[in-house]
């Protein structure tokens, strides 16, 4: 059995899906992937089930009806994994703006350096953004840092969606508390994980916007993730956090 499960939710990502996968499957770290497809019209799911033929130890699917939101589609697959003894559960999309191949150092930061949760962070050596514009590098760049003075959590980059969580912190934190849906679910994972006062270590990575397919970007999602963080702080003030559980 694997000990490292990468998660990749999809809706329309035909032009992408099994590029990524063969890629994934390449590598030398024996990656199992969980495929959270929300019902793609476009033929995303069936890519991936005939990929899975060729690789039918290593890659699963689970098929939604309709866009349930990124949120709800990492949570089922953190259930998912965690049900079948997974120690590195990742987050990672489909598009390649996240290089499979970093997904070493994340893998490796847990496992050999001991940290809870690693992020893949485009800020924490300057601002490491290919083929955005401009406005949307300032947009998310500072966000990261209004959620650091809203907050006080000193992580770079909040919104990052390149993550690796060890299985503790998933069953440590309550997940049926985690309720966004879009940027401020990263937000609020990142969140809890810290005021459970877990290890969280960043890594620098380069993110590379999608060249096929579309965003999913939304001005819902932004203005999700603006209020959201002052919803956290205000809410934190009224729940209690475990300390995370030390090492035996």
């Amino acid at each position: 059995m694997a000990e490292s499960l990468v998660i990749i939710p999809t809706y329309n990502e035909k032009e992408n899906i099994e590029r990524i996968l063969r890629k994934v499957f390449s590598l030398p770290d024996g990656f199992h992937v969980l495929v959270i497809d929300d019902g793609s019209p476009d033929g995303t799911g069936e890519i991936v089930k005939r990929v899975q033929l060729e690789f039918p130890e290593q890659l699963f699917l689970v098929e939604r009806k309709g866009k349930l939101g990124l949120g709800t589609a990492y949570i089922t697959g953190f259930k998912w994994g965690l049900a079948r003894n997974y120690t590195f559960i990742f987050e990672m999309d489909a598009d390649f703006s996240h290089n499979p191949e970093d997904l070493a150092k994340l893998y490796h930061a847990a496992k050999d350096d001991h940290a809870d949760l690693v992020i893949g962070s485009r800020y924490i050596k300057g601002v490491n953004v290919v083929n955005w514009p401009m406005s949307r590098v300032l947009l998310s760049y500072f966000a990261s840092a209004y959620v650091r003075f809203v907050t006080g959590m000193p992580v770079q980059d909040s919104t990052a969606g390149f993550i690796c969580y060890r299985d503790t912190v998933l069953k440590t934190i309550d997940l049926e508390r985690i309720h966004f849906v879009g940027y401020a679910f990263q937000i609020e994972m990142k969140f809890t994980a810290w005021k459970h006062k877990f290890n969280i270590k960043e890594v620098p990575v380069i993110f590379t916007d999608r060249s096929l397919g579309t965003s999913k970007m939304s001005g819902g999602i932004i203005r999700e993730a603006v209020f959201g963080v002052l919803s956290l702080k205000l809410k934190s003030f009224f729940r209690k956090y475990p300390p995370a559980p030390q090492p035996l």
